[in-house]
């Protein structure tokens, strides 16, 4: 689940209403406002209306299942999905309409990202491979990246501040590989310092040298690569220790010193 990138709202047809997309079996569009009924916006009580339901295969009534989304930050009409049926998925919101749908990668496709713009999007999937597309042509892709015994890549991040670097990891992986596109092929650098599988990772949004890894460990730990051209990353410069394992994490764009952490049944929010 995520919310819209653009400030202030959905845009287009959605006005400036607040939306929610979720992906699961179909992408989900959901709008957000205050319950009146429950004490208006002094309350912090919320409603949800589901706005659309996007399906890009109208003929069967099997669908291929979404392993992951991004909403595009430069255009928040723009969603892109992946599929376990090899498939990417582009969307326009406001049409309801799918813009390019391709075939992604020879196995399940795990996770999609974009890049700065609207154009460039990178793919992570069970073929092992790290794949960058761009819709401007969409006959080529570059695969970046492939893992040596090709095992899955789950999770792919762009680095907020510089473009060309992207973090990936493998299904189960206890390491988070950080990448270069302009060196295809090799890794930049890997980041240990879990001691069980990773789940989730994030750049910071205000500095291109910090990233922040999460796992089964129970740890979320934040790393500082400005010298990882020069040498290997071995230690992270913070670590936190939570009561379980984390499923997930985010780094605020708004508010930089703080990141959430979600485990279990709880969602908490620690200052950087």
């Amino acid at each position: 689940m995520k919310n819209t990138p653009a400030a202030g709202g959905g845009g287009g047809n959605f006005g400036s209403r607040d939306l929610l997309a979720t992906t699961g079996d179909y992408l989900r569009l959901w709008s957000v406002s205050p319950d009146d009924e429950k004490g208006g916006p002094e309350s912090g009580m919320l409603k949800s209306k589901k706005e659309a339901m996007l399906n890009n295969n109208n003929k069967s009534d099997y669908c291929s299942p979404l392993t992951s989304f991004d909403w595009n930050e430069y255009d928040p009409s723009i969603i892109g999905t992946s599929s376990i049926d090899t498939t990417c998925t582009i969307w326009d919101i406001n049409t309801q309409q799918a813009k390019t749908q391709l075939i992604a990668h020879e196995r399940e496709v795990f996770d999609i990202a974009f890049s700065a713009g609207t154009d460039v999007f990178a793919t992570v999937g069970a073929d092992g491979s790290v794949r960058m597309f761009d819709q401007r042509n969409l006959e080529h892709s570059t695969i970046i990246y492939e893992t040596p015994n090709l095992e899955p890549l789950l999770r792919l991040e762009w680095n907020k501040q510089d473009h060309n670097y992207l973090a990936t990891f493998k299904v189960d992986s206890l390491t988070t590989t950080i990448l270069d596109i302009r060196v295809p092929s090799m890794p930049v650098t890997e980041l240990g310092g879990h001691h069980n599988p990773i789940n989730a990772v994030a750049w910071a949004p205000h500095s291109s040298c910090h990233i922040c890894t999460a796992g089964d460990d129970s740890q979320a730990l934040i790393w500082d690569l400005t010298q990882m051209s020069k040498r290997s990353v071995e230690d992270p410069i913070l670590a936190y220790n939570a009561e379980a394992e984390v499923n997930n994490l985010q780094w605020s764009s708004s508010q930089p010193d703080w990141v959430s952490i979600a485990f279990a049944n709880k969602l908490q929010i620690l200052r950087v």
